[in-house]
């Protein structure tokens, strides 16, 4: 079924990488990258195996400079399996290297409804004949410690013997994004391999700082229509290897099953990594009973998670949000991990977790919420750290870091490379303090959309207050104005870090940061009101809350600056100063201008002298509030905010936006498709095609874009259909968006399993599924239903 599965065609070296990336395949506890299992990594493929949450800390010397990072670790390659074919005459002829030359009607074919990669192809070699094979791997769904690889080997005209190496490859690298090259990039140590008879080998090592233990066992089986002698096993350095040898004939296939199990010492319910692994794939069903199980599983998430939109638009969403669930699955529940802005599919960012989240929880909280839940304990967890941070800079409450990793310090660098000017320039993202509020707003969502009040008032209390408390410690009270501000931060466009020629880094009153500061202190203020006395007086005291805190809170909330200028919110005060670009100049030098800040510092400038974003800054607003939501922060704070001026507002930065992130033409697309339709698709279409597209040259081949595809899924889940959870009620008001003008999901509401959202021929459709639950407010702009379980509501739409 075309829409369930993605083919490529032929053997393009220069497009594997980014093949590779769109071809992992992964459970939420480990992924493997759609490597071809013979080769191992250099220019062209690159096969990386990684463990959520698995990290270590390397020292380097680069250009001159020590710098220390933290990276998630590629670990041992499980999927090498190379073959050979002995010639005519007796001798082996070279192992199988693929090139366009000697490789025929090579296909992979990405089944996305059962989770597995399926790879074709027939070799012609002049010493025997024609040889097609066959490859089919799964990384298990229901067992998250499983994977395995199925090759068919079958002679086309010729008889003979093909032997077939399967290994444990630990001589691997972090080589997966080519700007770090000149990093220390060996995390692997402590290597020591061996064999179980009759059929396994195993191999284990552990990171070299953080001292997390790794073990690999491979169980190996061949059915070749005969008994063969058991697999011969080669200890090598650095790698366990089986051998076999296995005569072969046409009409009889032969097929190679190599199972594999993988344990580190985070895992829980178990005494030894390696133990646990040789028991695992000891035990290990075979092959056509494991594929069936984990086909099973990946059925149970397809009707709990699956949108349905028609045409393409529909396919590369579900491509979406089977990557999603490939690195954030209901096994994620159980382990200490983060939202990794670049999923477990590459090596770019390093594996960390930033602010993605904010663009990944709000589709999980209505589908599974035990996910979004055991992500915002990875923030919980975590909070001592950011306290600590907040302390460090003179300021109460918590500083969540803009990078995040193993232990929650911050992990941004202080200084960056720029590879097109070889400059070090110093890094100022550790000043995007918003970060706070992405948890924060995360935090809010998950419990209305799941009315999870023990969470609110345990776990997301102890984060929303201390978050409230950073923001109003870090405003400043302007006595000319009355106003608060917040002094010296970043914002998410991320090109202006300062003023130009400022000796100080940072920014005054970037508005996107005042705004959600205050929507973060109401809340705050909100969630204080709704606490019982008990527990308002036990966090009080456990947090050390003074009693004139909650005042500041309220004033400051309803006095934060937000500036203006030519009718526009601005991004930033001061930034109507700054120099107009020429941007049809340098489209006509540079084609791609998504990475401005490193064309103009190669030139001997700055992007801080001019209006130019990277990507969305205000308008981020009208992606997290809707519009009467974002008019009620804006009238706290005592400023009037109508549809003319965020028009404007949304024309102004449009056209200053080289859109240098994945995420900016998904805000983009959303924003329009309230304020401007006409242009909305355009956006749309490019946050849908980001990945496959490689749209930003290179990229997506070191790790797809987590948060830009999952915010895709909630561009259709609450974008389209305007849903908000608050008040105990649904509220939707559906936006005609002429592209995507039916789809259909279901959603986990309040206890309720599987309520159904459909749209199509102007008509949304309700169904609540039948259980003891209490019936569903939804609340329209022009109207209010109740709908009980097992009840079905149609409601007309109004046209637009």
């Amino acid at each position: 079924m075309p829409e369930w599965t993605w083919e490529w065609t032929g053997y393009d070296p220069a497009g594997e990488k980014l093949r590779e990336s769109l071809c992992t395949l992964g459970n939420g506890y480990f992924a493997t990258r759609g490597a071809l299992p013979e080769c191992r990594a250099g220019l062209v493929h690159y096969p990386g195996t990684y463990v959520a949450g698995c990290y270590n800390r390397l020292e380097s010397t680069v250009a001159g400079r020590r710098v220390t990072n933290e990276d998630l670790v590629n670990l041992p390659n499980w999927l090498l399996l190379r073959f050979r074919r002995r010639r005519t005459g007796g001798t082996w002829g070279p192992w199988f290297s693929p090139h366009p030359r000697t490789i025929m009607n090579h296909r992979h074919t990405l089944d996305l409804r059962r989770a597995t990669l399926t790879r074709t192809f027939r070799h012609s070699d002049v010493g025997t004949g024609v040889l097609g094979v066959e490859q089919i791997r799964l990384v298990h769904m229901a067992d998250p410690h499983l994977a395995a690889l199925r090759t068919v080997f079958t002679a086309r005209d010729w008889s003979g013997e093909v032997e077939i190496e399967s290994c444990l490859d630990s001589e691997v690298v972090n080589g997966n994004v080519h700007r770090y090259r000149a990093l220390n990039r060996h995390h692997l140590t402590g290597v020591r391999t061996g064999v179980r008879e009759p059929d396994s080998i195993w191999l284990s090592c552990r990171t070299k700082a953080s001292g997390v233990v790794v073990a690999l066992a491979a169980r190996t089986t061949v059915v070749a229509g005969r008994s063969l002698p058991p697999p011969e096993f080669r200890p090598v350095r650095h790698r366990a290897v089986h051998r076999l040898v296995v005569p072969i004939a046409p009409g009889r296939p032969v097929t190679v099953d190599k199972t594999v199990a993988l344990h580190t010492s985070r895992d829980t319910a178990i005494s030894d990594p390696l133990d646990a692994a040789l028991d695992r794939v000891s035990a290990a069903a075979d092959f056509p009973a494991l594929l069936e199980s984990h086909t099973a599983a990946w059925e149970r998430l397809w009707r709990r998670a699956d949108v349905q939109v028609p045409g393409e638009a529909g396919r590369i969403l579900r491509l979406h949000l089977f990557h999603v669930l490939q690195t954030l699955s209901p096994h994620t529940a159980d382990l200490d991990v983060g939202v990794p802005a670049r999923g477990l599919h590459g090596e770019a960012y390093r594996g960390h977790v930033f602010w993605d989240e904010l663009f990944v929880l709000p589709y999980l909280d209505l589908h599974f919420p035990e996910v979004s839940r055991a992500l915002l304990d990875y923030r919980y967890r975590r909070l001592p750290r950011a306290c600590r941070a907040a302390a460090e800079a003179g300021r109460t409450g918590a500083m969540f870091p803009w990078q995040s990793g193993s232990d929650g310090r911050e992990e941004a660098q202080a200084w960056h490379l720029n590879p097109g000017s070889g400059h070090w320039l110093p890094d100022h993202s550790r000043l995007q303090h918003h970060v706070g509020s992405a948890v924060a707003y995360n935090v809010w969502q998950y419990c209305e959309a799941t009315g999870d009040t023990e969470y609110l008032y345990s776990r997301g209390a102890e984060m929303l207050l201390q978050i409230a408390r950073f923001w109003a410690d870090l405003t400043v009270l302007d006595p000319g104005t009355g106003r608060y501000r917040i002094l010296g931060v970043v914002g998410p466009d991320e090109y202006h870090d300062g003023y130009p020629g400022a000796a100080r880094p940072g920014l005054d009153d970037n508005t996107y940061t005042n705004v959600t500061a205050a929507w973060v202190l109401t809340r705050a203020l909100e969630l204080l009101e709704r606490l019982p006395a008990w527990r308002r007086d036990e966090l009080r005291e456990q947090l050390g809350l003074t009693a004139d805190e909650p005042a500041r809170w309220e004033e400051v909330s309803r006095r934060l600056r937000v500036p203006f200028h030519q009718g526009v919110i601005s991004q930033f005060e001061g930034y109507d100063t700054l120099a107009e670009l020429d941007w049809d100049s340098y489209r006509a030098r540079y084609g791609t201008i998504r990475r401005l800040d490193r064309i103009l510092e190669a030139e001997g400038d700055t992007v801080n002298r001019y209006r130019a974003s990277k990507q969305a800054d205000v308008l981020m607003l009208g992606y997290l509030f809707s519009p009467a939501e974002l008019r009620t922060v804006f009238g706290r704070l005592g400023y009037e905010l109508d549809d003319d001026i965020w028009r404007r507002t949304v024309d102004y930065y449009l056209r200053r936006t080289s859109h240098g992130s994945t995420l900016s033409g998904l805000v983009h697309g959303l924003v329009l498709a309230r304020a401007r339709r006409a242009d909305a698709w355009q956006y749309v279409r490019e946050a849908l095609e980001s990945d496959i597209a490689d749209v930003q040259g290179g990229t997506t081949g070191e790790g797809i874009h987590l948060g830009a595809m999952a915010g895709t899924l909630d561009l259709v889940q609450r974008g389209l259909t305007g849903l908000e959870t608050r008040e105990d009620a649904l509220w939707l008001d559906p936006v005609p968006l002429p592209a995507l003008s039916e789809y259909g999901f279901t959603v986990r509401y309040h206890g309720h399993w599987g309520v159904g959202l459909r749209r199509r021929s102007g008509h949304l459709e309700i169904s609540v599924p039948d259980s003891e639950r209490s019936p569903i407010r939804v609340i329209l702009a022009d109207r209010a239903v109740t709908i009980a379980p097992g009840e079905t509501c149609t409601l007309k739409l109004r046209k637009e």
